[in-house]
C-alpha cells in the first residue's frame, strides 16, 4: 500500500506485515488478493502528476475528498469521523473503536468497478457508492487510539501525557471492503517518519490495524510500515528524554528484536513530532523545507559548556609533543580518498571487501583538505562514519588534535558538541558506566560540566550535531571485536535507560559503533591499516588515508623546527645529502626523529643511514641529556663536601678582616682557629680523597645503573610488542626508578583514565538549599567526599610508550642483546618461519619493527652498544658473533621463489638494516655477503602487486636491484597497485638492469610527460620501451579509462594533446600497446557498464589482442552490436569469452556476422545468456565458415530440442570443432542424448 506523509506531501510506498498474535516474530507476507484486495496506487489516478499530489494530497481531508469524489475508483470503501481525542479512550491494550450506528452518520458511497478514470472538480457532485450486497450495516473494528502529530509543545506537558492529543477536527478512518462479502475494514492513516535514525517513544503505541483473513481462527494484526525509506529531505532530532531516559528503537508494544528492520524504521519520529519545552534543537542543514517547524535555540547553559569545551580543547591539545605546538609546528597536510572493492572470485555475492591501492597520479586526485573530510562528495549528503587510516608516525593523533583545535575556533560549524574518546580506555572494566558518564567524564576532549543533565538532553536531542571521534586503537581488528553482536538484552538496556551506570566502557563503545546509542551523530574512527575489518569497511561512509610529508611539507616542518636560520640551512643541506634520511621524512614521526639528531650533530659522517642507526642515536641523545640533567649519588655527596669545605675557608677569611682591640683575645682566638683549623684540614683530605676515589668509579656506577635500567625497559617494551599494546601492563611490578627514568627522559607518558568527575545538579542543590545552622556538618562531609574522588581521579594513570618506534627499537635491543633469551628462543622470534607456499598470516607493523631492529643491533658497532648490555666483554662479542651467524643462516636459508612480496620487502630491509647501520673495514665482507646473497637470489620476475610501497621501502628495494646489476643480474618488476611515488618509479626505471616494468598505467604516462619536459631523452627511451602491460585485468573503472589514454597516445604518437607534432621516440607508438594480447574486464554488472563506452572506442588500437574476456560485463543486445563493429578490427584474436551478458537473439545475430570473419578465432563462449532458438540458428549459419573454431560453449541458454538439432546438424560440416558444450533444461534429455550419440564432440559439461 501507499501512505501519505502529510507533512512533507511525498507517497510512501508500504508493504504489509503480518503478526501472529501467537508468535513475536515479524513476517513480510503478501495480503491475499481475494481477502485483502488494497492497493492505494490502483486507487489513484495513473495521470495524477506529482505536483498534483503534493497540491491536493497534503492533508487527510483532501486525500478524502479525492476519493469520495472519484467514482471510477476500483474498490468501495466508506469514510467514517473517528472521535476527538477527548473522546477515545486511552488504554495500553488495542482498543475498540465504534462505528456510528445511525445511518445518517455514515458517509459510505458505491463506486462502480468498471469506470474510467476522470478528475473531479470541487463543485462535481457527490454520487452515491452502491453498497455490496449482504454487507452489514454496521460492525465493530479493534484499533488503537490514533497519534495526532504536530502539537505545540509549549502549551501543555510531556509527550507521554499528550498523546493523542486533541483537535478541533475528528479524525477519518478509512474502510475498505474486501471482493467478497465481508464487514468493512477501517484503516486510518497516520504519519510515519522518514528516517529509523532518531527513535522516539509514544505513549500510547501506534494504532495496529487489524484485517480479517478468511477462515482464519484468529484474527491477525497489521503493520503498515515503509518499504522503501526515500532520502529525508528534513529530519528533525527525536524527541527529548522523559524522566532521564532514552527511547527504545521500537515503539510498538511488541517484545524487542520482534519486530523487522522495515517496521523499526517505520516507527521512527514523524518530523512533526512534538519536543519537551526545556530541549532545544539545532535547525537540519540538510535543505530545510520551508514549512518545517520552528526549532528552539539551544539553553544558555548548554551554550556556556560549548564554550567552555571549545576553550578546554584550544588549550589541551594545543601541544604536539614535548616542546612543540601545533601554532608553531603544525603542517597542514592533506589525506587522501580511499576505495574498496568486493574480493573474491564471485564479487557479486561476496560481502568481504578489500581497500583499493590507487596509483600516485589517482591518489593526488582524490587528496582532501581537512575542512573537507566531512562533505559529501558530487553533492551528496554528508559522511557520517568515517575511517582514517595510517601507519604509525603518519600523524593521525595530530591531525586529531588540529580538527579539535579548529572546532574550538568554529571553523567547523556543522557540530555543536565533539568528544574524544580513545581506546586506552578500554582498560576500564568496571560497569559504572553510563553513555552520559562516558561523554561527559571519560572524553579527554570534556571540561568539568556544571549542569550535565541539560547538556546530555541537549545531545540526545541532536545527535546530527554531535561529533565522536575514536582514537588509540592500533589495528582494524581491534575494532572488529567492538563491532560483534551484543546480547539482546544488553542492547534493550543501552537503549531503554542509557544513563543507568551499569554499562562497561566496552559494552558502551560497542552501543556507539553498532548505531545502537545516538544512531544521528558522525563517527571519526583513526587506526592502522593493518588487520582485516570487513564489518567495520561495509559500515563506513568514508575511507580517508594519512599521506605523509612531500617534499615541500619536511622543508616547511624543519623551518618551523630550526628556529636559528644558520643552523636552518646546515639541516637541510645534510639532510639532501644523506638519501635515506631524507626518505624517512616522509612519515612525519619519523621526521621528527631526524630533527632531533641534526640538531645535535656537528657533521654529516655522524649522520645515521639506517633506521636502527637513527633510533640507537636517538635514546643515547635521550640517555645522555638524562645523565647530565640528574646528577648520581656520588656526585651528590661530592657537591655536598665542596659546598662545606668552601663555608669553612670562608670563616677564618672573615675572622682575619675582622677588627679586634684586644690584643691577648685576638691572639688566643688566632692559636685556637690555627689549631682546629689544622685538625679539620686533616679531617678534610681524607673526605676528598674517598670523594675522589668514588668519582673515578661514578661513570662505571652510573653506566651500569644505565644497563639495568635499559635491562629492565627492554623487557617491558618486547612484552607490549607481543601484546600488540603500547600500554605498560599494570598488573606487573615495575620499579620506581624505572617509571622515573621512562618519564624523565620522554620514553614514557602518563595518561588519565578517568577525567575529573562533574558534579550533577542534585550535588549542586544540596548546597544550595542548606541553611547555616544545621547542614554545615553534611557540607563539610560532601566536601570532603569530592576532594577524595579527584584525589582518587588524579592517581587513577597509566603508563604507555611514547613513541612506537623507540618502543620497538628498545624490543630490538632485548632480542639481540639479552642475555636471558636463549639462541633457540632468538630464531623463533626471526621472520619467515613457516616456509613453503602456504598462506601466511600478515605480520603486525610492530613485530616487523622489532625483528628489523634486531638484525640490525647485531651487526652495529660493538662500542656503540656496551651501555645497551651487562655482560662482560668476552661473552658479549660471542653471543653477538654466535647471534649474527643464526642471523645470516636464516637469511641465506630463505627461498625467495616461494617468498610472498610483503616478505621479500622485509627480507630487503633486513639485508640493508644489517649491511650498512655500521660501515667497518673489518667487518666489509660479512656484510657484503648477505646482501650479495639477497641480490643472487631474488626473482628474476621481481613483483611488489597489492603491496604500498614508501618512499624508504623503495630505497631499499633500489639498493638490492643495484647490488644485483654488479652480480650481472636483470629483473622484470611488477609495481602495478604498489602506489609508489613518481620520483620512486622514476629512481627504479632509470636502474640499467631493468628489463621490463609494470606500474599503474597514469603513473607511467605522468613519469613519461616529466622526462619530456626535463628533455631527458635517454631516461624517457628507456621509460617507454621497458614498459609492460600484458596480460591486463580491469578491475577498477580507472583502468579503463587510463587504458583509453593510452591508446590515443599509441593512434597519435605524442604524449598529449597538446604537442602539435610527433614525438621521435613514440614514431612507432607505444611498444606496451602493441603487445598487449590479454585483455579481461573484471569490473562485474555494475561498475562494469560505466566504462562499456570507452571500452568499444579503444579496443580497435588493440590490433595484436588475441585474449578478450567480457564475462560477467551484462553487456546486452546493444553491446554486443557495439562489440561486433570493433573485432573487426581485431583479426589477431583467438579467445572470446562472453559468458553471463545478457545476449540475446538479436545479439547473436549481430555478432555471427563479424565472428565468421575472425580467421585466428578457435576459442567462443557464450554461456549463461538469453539465446534461444533464434539465435541458435544463426549460429549454425556461420559455424562451417569459422574454419578455426575448435570450442563452443553454449551452455545454460533458451535454447530447446528445435535450436540443439539445429547446432548439430550444422556441427556435422565443422570438421575443426573439438567440442560443443550446449547442455540446459530446455533441452529434453532425450533429445541432447540422441545427439551425443550421434556426434561425441557434444558434451554435457
Amino acid at each position: 500500500m501507499r501512505h501519505t506523509d502529510y507533512t512533507s506531501g511525498r507517497l510512501q510506498d508500504l508493504s504489509i506485515t503480518q503478526r501472529d498474535p501467537t508468535d513475536v516474530k515479524m513476517l513480510e507476507v503478501d495480503p491475499d488478493p481475494i481477502a485483502v484486495p488494497l492497493d492505494l496506487a490502483d486507487l489513484l489516478l495513473d495521470d495524477l502528476a506529482d505536483d498534483d499530489i503534493n497540491e491536493k494530497l497534503l492533508d487527510v481531508d483532501s486525500l478524502f475528498d479525492y476519493l469520495e469524489l472519484n467514482d471510477s475508483l476500483p474498490h468501495p470503501w466508506t469514510f467514517d469521523d473517528l472521535p476527538t481525542a477527548a473522546e477515545a479512550p486511552i488504554a495500553n491494550s488495542i482498543e475498540q473503536i465504534q462505528e456510528p450506528k445511525a445511518k445518517g452518520q455514515s458517509r459510505r458511497r458505491k463506486r462502480p468497478r468498471d469506470s474510467q478514470p476522470q478528475l473531479c472538480s470541487d463543485k462535481s457532485p457527490k454520487a452515491k457508492r452502491p453498497k455490496p450486497s449482504g454487507q452489514p450495516k454496521t460492525k465493530e473494528s479493534q484499533a488503537e487510539p490514533a497519534v495526532e502529530p504536530g502539537s505545540d509543545p509549549a502549551s501543555g506537558p510531556s509527550p507521554a501525557e499528550t498523546l493523542p492529543m486533541s483537535t478541533a477536527t475528528p479524525s477519518r478512518i478509512f474502510r475498505v471492503y474486501p471482493s467478497q462479502t465481508g464487514s468493512a475494514i477501517p484503516i486510518q492513516f497516520i504519519t510515519i517518519s522518514d528516517s529509523a535514525g532518531n527513535p522516539v517513544q509514544l505513549s500510547p503505541p501506534p494504532p495496529l490495524i487489524r484485517f480479517p483473513f478468511p477462515g482464519s481462527a484468529t484474527t491477525p494484526t497489521y503493520i503498515l510500515v515503509p518499504t522503501v525509506s526515500p532520502p529525508p529531505k528534513c529530519q528533525l532530532p527525536p524527541l527529548s528524554p522523559v524522566d532521564g531516559t532514552v527511547a527504545p528503537v521500537q515503539m510498538s508494544s511488541s517484545p524487542l528484536g520482534s519486530l523487522s528492520e522495515t517496521a523499526s524504521k517505520a516507527m521512527s519520529p514523524p518530523c512533526t513530532s512534538p519536543v519537551s519545552p526545556g530541549n532545544e534543537m539545532s535547525p537540519c542543514k540538510e535543505s530545510p523545507l520551508p514549512l518545517s517547524p520552528k526549532i528552539l535555540d539551544i539553553p544558555q547553559n548548554v551554550k556556556d559548556y560549548i564554550q567552555e569545551a571549545k576553550a578546554h580543547m584550544s588549550q589541551t591539545y594545543q601541544d604536539m609533543e614535548a616542546g612543540l605546538s601545533l601554532s608553531s609546528h603544525y603542517v597542514d597536510v592533506q589525506v587522501s580518498q580511499r576505495e574498496v572493492v568486493r574480493s573474491g572470485k564471485n564479487t557479486n555475492k561476496c560481502l568481504d571487501k578489500e581497500l583499493v591501492i590507487k596509483g600516485d597520479t589517482d591518489r593526488q586526485k582524490t587528496m582532501l583538505a581537512l575542512s573537507r573530510i566531512f562533505d559529501g562528495s558530487n553533492g551528496e549528503k554528508s559522511r557520517r562514519y568515517i575511517l582514517l587510516l595510517g601507519n604509525a608516525g603518519m600523524g593521525k593523533t595530530t591531525l586529531i588534535k588540529k580538527l579539535c583545535i579548529d572546532w574550538s575556533r568554529d571553523c567547523i560549524p556543522q557540530f555543536d558538541f565533539v568528544f574524544l574518546l580513545d581506546g586506552k580506555k578500554l582498560s576500564v572494566t568496571e560497569p559504572v558506566y553510563s553513555l552520559q558518564t562516558l561523554l561527559l567524564n571519560l572524553s579527554s576532549s570534556a571540561p568539568s560540566c556544571v549542569d550535565p543533565e541539560a547538556v546530555y538532553a541537549q545531545i540526545l536531542a541532536a545527535p546530527k550535531r554531535v561529533l565522536i571521534i575514536f582514537d588509540g586503537f592500533d589495528e582494524l581488528r581491534n575494532y572488529e571485536t567492538l563491532l560483534q553482536a551484543q546480547e539482546k538484552d544488553l542492547t534493550a538496556s543501552l537503549q531503554k535507560d542509557s544513563k543507568a551506570k551499569t554499562f562497561t566502557v566496552r559494552q558502551l563503545y560497542s552501543a556507539i559503533l553498532q548505531r545502537v546509542l545516538l544512531p544521528g551523530c558522525t563517527l571519526l574512527l583513526s587506526t592502522r591499516p593493518r588487520g582485516t575489518a570487513s564489518q567495520l569497511l561495509r559500515r563506513t561512509d568514508s575511507l580517508l588515508e594519512m599521506c605523509g610529508f612531500t617534499p615541500a611539507n619536511v622543508e616547511t616542518y624543519l623551518s618551523q623546527y630550526f628556529s636559528d636560520p644558520g643552523l636552518r640551512e646546515s639541516a637541510l643541506e645534510s639532510l639532501k645529502s644523506m638519501s635515506y634520511l631524507n626518505l624517512l621524512c616522509w612519515n612525519p614521526g619519523l621526521c621528527r626523529l631526524v630533527c632531533l639528531i641534526l640538531e645535535q650533530s656537528r657533521s654529516v659522517d655522524v649522520l645515521p643511514r639506517t633506521l636502527t642507526g637513527l633510533c640507537h642515536q636517538v635514546l643515547c641523545l635521550k640517555m645522555d641529556k638524562d645523565s647530565r640533567s640528574t646528577p648520581t649519588h656520588t656526585e651528590a655527596q661530592a657537591q655536598s663536601i665542596r659546598d662545606t669545605e668552601t663555608q669553612i675557608s670562608n670563616i677564618p677569611q672573615a675572622k682575619k678582616c675582622s677588627k679586634n682591640n684586644q690584643a691577648k683575645s685576638r691572639t688566643q682566638a688566632r692559636t685556637s682557629s690555627r689549631t682546629q683549623r689544622a685538625k679539620k684540614a686533616q679531617e678534610q683530605e681524607a673526605q676528598v680523597d674517598k670523594v675522589d676515589q668514588d668519582l673515578k668509579s661514578s661513570g662505571g656506577e652510573a653506566v651500569t645503573e644505565d644497563r639495568e635500567l635499559l635491562s629492565q625497559l627492554s623487557s617491558l617494551a618486547w612484552e607490549g610488542v607481543k601484546a600488540n599494546s603500547s600500554i605498560l601492563p599494570t598488573g606487573r611490578d615495575i620499579s620506581a626508578k624505572v617509571k622515573a627514568f621512562g618519564l624523565r627522559t620522554g620514553l614514557f607518558l602518563s595518561h588519565q583514565l578517568r577525567a575529573s568527575p562533574c558534579l550533577s545538579n542534585s550535588t549542586k542543590e544540596e548546597g544550595e538549599n542548606e541553611t547555616e545552622a544545621g547542614e554545615t556538618e553534611q557540607r563539610t562531609e560532601n566536601s570532603e567526599r569530592i576532594t577524595n574522588d579527584l584525589t582518587d581521579h588524579q592517581n587513577d594513570q597509566i603508563l604507555l610508550w611514547a613513541n612506537p618506534f623507540l618502543q620497538s627499537y628498545i624490543a630490538g635491543v632485548h632480542l639481540a642483546l639479552s642475555r636471558t633469551l636463549t639462541d633457540r628462543s632468538f630464531l623463533q622470534t626471526l621472520p619467515f618461519q613457516s616456509g613453503g607456499k602456504g598462506r601466511r598470516r600478515p605480520q603486525r607493523e610492530e613485530l616487523e619493527l622489532t625483528q628489523r631492529f634486531a638484525v640490525g643491533l647485531l651487526f652495529h658497532n660493538r662500542t656503540e652498544l656496551q651501555r645497551f648490555h651487562t655482560h662482560t666483554e668476552t661473552a658479549f662479542r660471542d653471543m653477538v658473533a654466535n647471534k649474527q651467524g643464526l642471523v645470516t643462516k636464516h637469511l641465506e636459508g630463505l627461498s625467495y621463489a616461494d617468498l610472498t612480496p610483503s616478505q621479500i620487502l622485509e627480507a630487503c630491509h633486513y639485508v640493508y638494516e644489517a649491511s650498512f647501520t655500521y660501515s667497518d673495514g673489518g667487518r666489509d665482507a660479512g656484510r657484503t655477503r648477505l646482501v650479495t646473497h639477497l641480490a643472487a637470489n631474488l626473482p628474476e620476475f621481481l613483483t611488489f602487486h597489492g603491496v604500498q610501497l614508501s618512499p624508504p621501502d623503495v630505497f631499499t628495494v633500489q639498493k638490492a636491484l643495484e647490488q644485483g646489476e654488479t652480480e650481472g643480474r636483470s629483473f622484470c618488476l611488477d609495481l602495478e597497485d604498489s602506489g609508489i611515488q613518481i620520483c620512486g618509479l622514476r629512481a627504479l626505471v632509470g636502474l640499467n638492469n631493468i628489463n621490463t616494468y609494470r606500474s599503474c598505467i597514469a603513473d607511467a604516462i605522468t613519469l613519461w610527460e616529466l622526462l619530456e619536459q626535463s628533455d631527458e631523452e635517454s631516461l624517457l627511451q628507456r621509460a617507454v620501451s621497458k614498459f609492460t602491460i600484458h596480460p591486463l585485468k580491469a578491475k577498477q573503472v580507472c583502468h579503463i579509462e587510463h587504458l583509453e589514454k593510452l591508446v590515443n597516445i599509441h593512434i597519435h604518437k605524442r604524449l598529449s594533446d597538446s604537442s602539435s607534432e610527433s614525438h621521435s621516440i613514440l614514431s612507432e607508438g607505444v611498444p606496451a600497446v602493441k603487445e598487449l594480447h590479454k585483455l579481461e574486464f573484471e569490473l562485474g554488472p555494475d561498475n562494469g557498464p560505466l566504462v562499456l563506452p570507452k571500452l568499444w572506442d579503444l579496443l580497435p588500437g588493440l590490433h595484436n589482442l588475441q585474449h578478450l574476456d567480457l564475462e560477467n560485463s551484462k553487456i546486452g543486445d546493444k553491446g554486443a552490436e557495439k562489440l561486433a563493429s570493433a573485432l573487426v578490427s581485431l583479426p589477431s584474436l583467438e579467445i572470446l569469452n562472453l559468458s553471463q551478458n545478457c545476449i540475446g537473439d538479436e545479439g547473436v545475430k549481430k555478432l555471427a556476422a563479424t565472428l565468421k570473419d575472425l580467421p585466428n578465432l578457435h576459442c567462443l563462449s557464450l554461456y549463461s545468456n538469453m539465446i534461444s532458438d533464434e539465435g541458435a540458428e544463426s549460429l549454425a549459419a556461420v559455424l562451417p565458415h569459422m574454419a578455426s573454431l575448435t570450442d563452443l560453449d553454449v551452455k545454460f541458454n533458451k535454447l530447446t530440442d528445435v535450436g540443439a538439432q539445429s547446432l548439430g546438424a550444422s556441427l556435422r560440416n565443422c570438421t575443426k570443432i573439438k567440442t560443443l558444450r550446449m547442455w540446459n533444461q530446455c533441452i529434453p534429455f532425450g533429445v541432447l542424448e540422441r545427439l551425443i550419440q550421434q556426434d561425441s564432440r557434444i558434451l554435457l559439461h
